[in-house]
């Protein structure tokens, strides 16, 4: 079976949770799009070129969890995304892992409608800045990562900008995505909405 669930959204705004939970629920292959940008991003921070580095990724580099979840690394990864190179790059590993044999989960800021256009559900999850930026702020403090709650809201919001003006492939829902405003929900009730629409494709 070939079956793709596209996940799009801004930063924390839960699409990873949600991903995460379908892709077990359904049995499903998932891919956080944002670790490529991430791994990438790594690179770069060790001076590598920006493009070089997206050709030299390896799918051993999507494994260092720990060191790919930092802020500096989270806003690299945002600043290589805006390159068009960096993102052709990376285009077909994402489309190939979205047609894998047994159905795949993808998230990330492109999928439904750069990377997987025809995909069986497409949703986009949000929320606003405000709750994006607390949720994350409660992350890194879980970590012991030392950061004001006004400056995560600042890099949400800079993120957010980056995200939605680049030239190549910008962050928004596609015309036929299902939104799904996290602010005031909870992840409970999301996730009984997605597998609600997920639920009715299949038995479509």
């Amino acid at each position: 079976m070939i079956f793709t669930v596209a996940i799009d959204g801004p930063a924390a705004a839960g699409k990873g949770t949600i991903s995460k939970a379908v892709a077990q629920d359904y049995g499903l292959a998932h891919l956080d799009t944002g670790l490529l940008y991430r791994a990438v991003g790594w690179r770069v921070l060790q001076g590598e070129a920006p493009v070089a580095a997206a050709m030299a990724l390896e799918a051993g580099d999507l494994s260092h969890d720990d060191r790919l979840r930092t802020p500096e690394v989270a806003q690299a990864a945002s600043e290589v995304a805006v390159l068009p190179e960096v993102r052709e790059k990376l285009l077909d590993f994402q489309r190939k892992f979205a047609r894998r044999d047994g159905g795949a989960v993808l998230d990330g800021r492109d999928i439904g409608t750069v990377i997987c256009p025809d995909a069986d559900v497409k949703l986009f999850v949000t929320a606003s800045a405000d709750a994006r930026a607390e949720r994350r702020f409660l992350e890194l403090e879980a970590k012991g990562i030392g950061v004001s709650r006004a400056q995560v809201l600042a890099d949400v919001q800079a993120r957010d900008a980056r995200d939605s003006s680049r030239d190549a492939a910008p962050m928004v829902a596609a015309e036929d995505a299902v939104t799904i405003d996290t602010t005031n929900m909870s992840i409970e009730a999301a996730l009984d909405r997605v597998r609600e629409i997920i639920g009715l494709k299949l038995q479509a």
